[in-house]
């Protein structure tokens, strides 16, 4: 019961804090409970069917196919995520202003969503993959009963969102005009540790064979394997041990996905009309 509470507990946190992100970015846009919702059911029917096939899919590309899916699904989400912050480079003002003076929801805001959903949708499909997998393991083992393992995985699961809850109500009390800005810098580190942790699998994959030397050890400071270092990671891409390619991989998403976002933010020269005046 208490592996199937730890377990639960951990994945729930690390994919709730996500949702919970996107929700906050997406504040007075009209639908996005719906479109939220609809990525989490994909997820789970997902992250179902992955664990169905899991040893098929490892076995695919000679035994690297698990590291190559989980790559490609990474690498989906921070294109999205990147989508999502240049979307709000140039609207956020706009969608702040709106809300501010109207409060009202913002329907142009819908253009994101789908974006967003994604990210939803590939956030449980990860995490709820490895709780299915974590849990058949458990069982494998023996030494425990279904309804102990229930126990454990509901008591998991309510204390994860509950943590999750917290995340998303603190977001709600920053103002409307620094949320965007707040939220902004939150998905694009989200999207930084996930492209660190793409190049991880790569390298796992046999893809991309350099840059594998650690360059620091902080494990004695904050652990991977520690509930804090799993919500660091998830949140800012934490790794107790980083080497080159995960380090330039994470420094590149920043620093592309910033650049992006201030050219399209720049303001655009207001170009003179002339008038002919009338003969």
């Amino acid at each position: 019961m208490l592996s199937a509470l730890v377990i639960v507990f951990r994945e729930v946190i690390e994919a709730g804090l996500i949702v919970g992100i996107v929700l906050a970015a997406t504040k007075g846009v009209l639908g996005r409970g719906a479109w939220v919702a609809g990525g989490i059911a994909a997820g789970v029917a997902g992250a179902c069917l992955v664990a169905g096939f899991a040893e098929e899919l490892a076995n695919l590309f000679q035994g690297s196919g698990q590291e190559l899916f989980n790559a490609s699904v990474l690498l989906l989400a921070v294109l999205m995520l990147t989508w999502h912050n240049v979307w709000m480079a140039g609207h956020g003002r706009q969608m702040a202003r709106e809300m501010r003076e109207m409060g009202a929801a913002v329907s142009a805001g819908q253009r994101t969503l789908t974006a967003m959903a994604i990210v939803v949708g590939v956030a449980v499909l990860r995490e709820g993959s490895e709780v299915v997998l974590f849990l058949y393991g458990i069982a494998a083992q023996g030494g425990t009963t279904t309804v102990s393992m229930l126990a454990g995985g509901t008591l998991g699961l309510a204390a994860g969102a509950a943590v999750s809850a917290l995340m998303y109500f603190g977001l709600l009390t920053i103002p409307a005009h620094r949320l965007f800005a707040v939220t902004g810098w939150l998905i694009t580190l989200l999207a930084a540790g996930m492209a660190s942790q793409a190049a991880l699998f790569l390298q796992n994959a046999g893809s991309l064979q350099f840059w594998m030397m650690p360059l620091w050890d902080t494990s004695w400071l904050l652990s991977d394997d520690s509930l804090m270092g799993r919500l660091m990671h998830t949140l800012v891409g934490y790794t107790d041990q980083p080497d080159g390619l995960q380090l330039a991989a994470y420094l590149a998403t920043i620093a592309v996905i910033t650049v992006l976002m201030r050219v399209v933010n720049r303001p655009r020269p207001v170009r003179a009309t002339l008038v002919h005046p009338a003969e």
